[in-house]
């Protein structure tokens, strides 16, 4: 049987009536255990957050090494892959041509890598690893130190488990002819078991990471928002307040999926690219230039030089394994759970470009620029906080959604200037969550309807709703706990993830093997057909 003929076992399992086009199982499986998780939180909200936080402490504790080492391990392959001969393999075959232009790709891969994390974390992180960072992370310099570890959280290992999932769910969609769905990476391995069972699973553990990961966001998101009209309008902190910002930012996210991604999320992540470039842009100019540039300078050419300590460290006292597992563990399992959310985008984007490529543009470009863009907001911040009597780390410590906001509040004294700032990046916050939400919507779509790229819009229509549902109904019957809650959910499906990425490494690496005897007849033949076309000129010529 040909890939073609996989591809299409698969979709001949869907659901097509009604006007959807869905697996059955994946689809049902996921929406009964999203409204299980949600009664069980909202119903007994000091139980579930026991049980789920424990079990992600656990996690981040006793399983430290395995994340360290699998974030370490997909680095190493994927700068392998990059900068190997299987770098030269392009996603679509040889003759494919990239879909979107590089800006409007980038914008894309980074709206939906990032979100509003460089706006959340680029204030209050350095703040907080300047008050306690473990011993063996601590210099002479406590700024360089913390922006040296907000790098690391940030950087080049958290961009390589989305790089190297998005290049193998490329690769076995555009080159196998397989479907754009977790499952496809371990054909090799499994080979039509995968459209059985065990598949369905994987694909359904997937969209829960996505959905309780993206209704998280959203939640949190809300609340920043929130404090930001109460900033700059005067508007009241509430959950009201709240569910109107997810109605309308789902509402905009799901025109923007109906729309499709060359329309819709391609605008609106260009859109953002350009606002958030202003933003920081204005801050860079009118704040403290010098200061911002050298702690750039010092912080990057630290994080380079200590790479291998730190991004190798694991705590081994108590209170080292305590910090590590509330911030680095973290870090690490969230971002192995949302492989299958911005893993899967990149790749539905990136089809016509290299590995190199693609290994290049997330690990290295992107790190650069979010290094820079989180180290505007942070020095700013860490500047401000020093000649205003400790105003930065008071916010930071009493609620963190007000951060960026008092620190624009201490950053000019025209009050006309601070509603200008902040009302530029509030709309850059909001469009960061727009994007992540469509973005999400159509990966969700993607896992449910069986790996297929054309699926009807009422179908997407309804996963983006969906994501606010979630947001809105944990958000407004069980609170900022629930949330919390919501997000220790996503960080328990960073272990079995971990695993899976794993073994998704060894299941691309024989299977580019076999690729390279294609690429290299293929090289061969245009190789033999320059050199017949010059020696057909020569005898022209003679």
């Amino acid at each position: 049987m040909n890939n073609i003929d996989l591809s299409k076992k698969l979709h001949n399992r869907n659901f097509t009536k009604y006007g959807l086009d869905m697996n059955l199982f994946v689809s049902i499986v996921s929406a009964v255990l999203v409204l299980g998780f949600i009664v069980f939180t909202i119903a007994k909200p000091n139980e579930s957050a026991e049980v789920f936080n424990g079990i992600k402490d656990y996690i981040n504790t006793k399983y430290n090494w395995f994340f360290v080492f699998t974030i370490n391990f997909a680095l190493i392959f994927t700068i392998y892959l990059s900068f190997s001969k299987f770098g030269k393999v392009k996603l679509g075959g040889p003759k494919a041509k990239p879909e979107f232009s590089n800006f409007a790709w980038y914008s894309m891969l980074f709206s939906a890598g990032i979100g509003i994390g460089i706006f959340f974390f680029g204030v209050a992180e350095p703040i907080y690893h300047m008050q306690s960072l473990p011993k063996a992370l601590s210099g002479d310099n406590p700024i360089t130190d913390a922006f040296k570890i907000m790098y690391l959280h940030w950087g080049f290992n958290a961009w390589a488990v989305y790089s190297i999932v998005a290049i193998a769910l490329g690769y076995f969609a555009y080159n196998k002819n397989l479907p754009l769905s977790l499952r496809s990476l371990f054909y090799p391995i499994l080979k039509e078991k995968i459209f059985g069972i065990w598949g369905d699973i994987v694909d359904t553990l997937a969209v829960l990471s996505v959905l309780f990961g993206l209704a998280t966001s959203l939640g949190l998101g809300a609340q920043q928002i929130n404090s930001g009209l109460n900033y700059i309008f005067g508007i009241p902190i509430s959950y009201q307040v709240q569910i109107i910002l997810i109605v309308c930012i789902t509402f905009i996210a799901t025109l923007s999926v109906v729309s499709g991604i060359s329309k819709g999320v391609k605008l609106l992540s260009e859109a953002n690219f350009y606002i958030t470039g202003i933003f920081l842009f204005g801050i860079l100019v009118l704040g403290p230039t010098s200061f911002i540039l050298s702690t750039y300078s010092n912080s990057l050419g630290s994080y380079i030089s200590d790479f291998v300590n730190i991004s190798l460290f694991i705590g081994m006292d108590k209170a080292d394994i305590a910090w590590q597992g509330g911030w680095t563990i973290f870090y690490w399992a969230w971002w192995i759970a949302w492989t299958p959310f911005v893993g899967m985008f990149i790749a539905r984007i990136s089809k016509g470009r290299t590995i190199r490529e693609i290994g290049i543009g997330t690990i290295f470009c992107s790190s650069l620029v979010i290094f820079f863009a989180m180290t505007i907001l942070g020095a700013t911040a860490v500047f401000l906080n020093g000649v205003n009597d400790g105003v930065i780390v008071k916010a930071v410590n009493t609620n963190i959604s007000t951060a960026l906001f008092e620190m624009i509040a201490n950053f000019v004294s025209s009050k006309a200037l601070q509603g200008i700032i902040s009302f530029v990046g509030m709309v850059a916050i909001i469009l960061f969550f727009v994007t992540s939400s469509d973005s999400g919507s159509l990966v969700v779509d993607n896992l449910t309807s069986g790996g297929k790229l054309d699926s009807p819009k009422t179908q997407r229509v309804f996963w983006a709703v969906m994501e606010g549902l979630i947001a809105a109904s944990v958000l407004v019957l069980g609170g900022t706990k629930a949330l919390n809650t919501l997000q220790g959910a996503v960080i328990i499906t960073g272990l079995p993830f971990g695993v899976l990425v794993l073994i998704m490494c060894y299941s691309l690496f024989i299977s580019l093997k076999e690729e390279m005897k294609y690429y290299e007849k293929y090289e061969l033949k245009k190789l033999k057909t320059r050199l017949n076309k010059a020696e057909l000129s020569n005898a022209e010529q003679s």
